[in-house]
């Protein structure tokens, strides 16, 4: 079953941030694309969600071939949190639903919003590289 606590099942991971149009989307991404999805998979979610992804985010992340473009953006619940193994939130502090039981990372990172090319490569290349220690750690990769 997935989002299931057991030792042998699915395991998913949810990328939280405040409109989940930035930080989430790429460590999702990131994320389908690195891990063994037998073993895990993600989803994203914002305590408000923009209406689309922000389009610095977009063409930064085209750069990697991902296209950003079309994702869903998703409400983060306490409903849609208790469905996961692990939460990984990137500013939206208390916002975010606290679920009992459910183990939650903060990842301090800048909000990628209105920043330029450059800054919004420098915050991509850091979710990239956590995403990808946090594969390893948890031992989900290919």
């Amino acid at each position: 079953m997935l989002g299931a606590r057991g030792a042998n099942s699915m395991k998913t991971v949810l990328f939280a941030c405040v409109h989940n149009a930035g930080r989430s989307q790429m460590a999702a991404a990131f994320f389908s694309g690195m891990a063994d999805p037998t073993l895990a998979r993600a989803t994203s979610a914002g305590t408000e969600p923009a209406a689309t992804v922000h389009p610095e985010v977009v063409a930064t992340m085209a750069e990697l071939d991902l296209d950003l473009g079309r994702a869903p953006l998703r409400k983060l619940t306490p409903e849609l949190a208790r469905g996961v193994h692990l939460m990984v939130t990137m500013g939206c502090g208390e916002a975010c639903p606290a679920v009992p039981g459910l183990r939650v990372v903060d990842w301090s990172i800048e909000d990628p919003k209105g920043r330029s090319a450059g800054e919004v490569r420098r915050i991509r290349d850091e979710i990239r590289e956590r995403v990808r220690a946090l594969i390893v750690s948890e031992g989900w990769g290919e």
